[in-house]
């Protein structure tokens, strides 16, 4: 598959950049309306778990599939935080000794490590909580309605039915290995939902018609299937240097992937298939959609 363009890169950069910025600062320590305080240590954990690198991919997907249909950019830069709160707090949690038990993330201490156990389940909590405060703020510039509506998508696409779920079965895996079909539905939930919210959102914030909003969910699935499956062939071939993680962890223990099932090879032509249908969805969007289809090209040849 062909490289990003310099474009691309200044595109993903930029708003890597700029969901760091709003972060670190609404993850300061001044207490905010109707908050009583904010614990120093607990705060210094959410920041820890939250800014530390990392290439800001879901916001980014938010703020590329706003621009496509014309949404509000500060909105987007919100919902984007929000997202980016979800998926860090699901990090945090993912790495406890009760889950994945991993002491590195994105090359530095995991947040149980770097603080304690309980402060990380406490960080991960409030992480959760303040997604959904960053979308209902006055300061996000959306309608009562599409903050309901984006709410409500994002509470799906993170709970029992979603994210939350796929992590349930994820450890399931590890004592009763699932068929092809069910690691689909595992890998859907835990990672391809909240990668299909990312998308679904900017129809949302740009208040879009019914069919842009079903043709970003869809692309959103295709590239959160991508993202899955260079995932686990990056378990598989990268180092823990390159990943920034331990890598090899599935295969040690035992974890059912359509890779193992099915081989290297075999991943990487579905990857090239997934790529054609994410940009197929989006051809009526024509040369607009350009940076969002080197986004799916991105996902699916990743390195780390």
């Amino acid at each position: 598959m062909q490289d990003e363009t310099p474009l691309f890169q200044e595109r993903l950069k930029a708003a890597a950049l700029a969901v760091e910025s709003l972060l670190s600062t609404l993850l300061g320590p001044g207490a905010q309306a109707d908050e009583i305080a904010r614990p120093a240590r607990l705060l210094d954990a959410m920041r820890h778990g939250v800014l530390n690198g990392g290439k800001r991919l879901r916001p980014f997907l938010v703020a590329e599939s706003t621009a496509l249909l014309g949404g509000s950019a500060n909105a987007a830069l919100r919902i984007g935080a929000a997202l980016e709160c979800v998926h860090c707090y699901s990090l945090v949690h993912d790495d406890l000794p009760a889950m994945d038990d991993d002491d590195l993330r994105r090359g530095q201490p995991t947040v149980h490590i770097a603080f304690d156990e309980a402060t990380a389940i406490l960080a991960g909590d409030s992480l959760l909580t303040f997604a959904f405060d960053i979308i209902a703020a006055p300061e996000t510039p959306l309608s009562d309605g599409q903050k309901a509506a984006l709410v409500l998508a994002l509470a799906r696409a993170a709970g029992l039915g979603g994210m939350a779920g796929g992590q349930a079965l994820d450890l399931a895996a590890e004592k009763s290995a699932p068929d092809e079909a069910g690691i689909v539905t595992l890998q859907a939930m835990k990672t391809g939902a909240l990668i299909r919210f990312a998308c679904e959102a900017g129809a949302i914030i740009a208040d879009a018609e019914p069919d842009d909003r079903r043709r970003l969910r869809a692309f959103g699935e295709k590239i959160g299937l991508a993202f899955q499956l260079a995932d686990d062939l990056l378990d598989l071939t990268a180092d823990a240097e390159a990943m920034g993680k331990a890598t090899g962890k599935d295969a040690a223990r035992g974890k059912g992937t359509l890779v193992a099932l099915h081989g290297q090879a075999w991943a990487e032509r579905q990857l090239e298939g997934l790529v054609a249908e994410a940009k197929e969805l989006l051809q009526p969007y024509g040369a607009r959609s350009a940076i969002l289809v080197e986004a799916a090209r991105f996902i699916a040849n990743r390195r780390n």
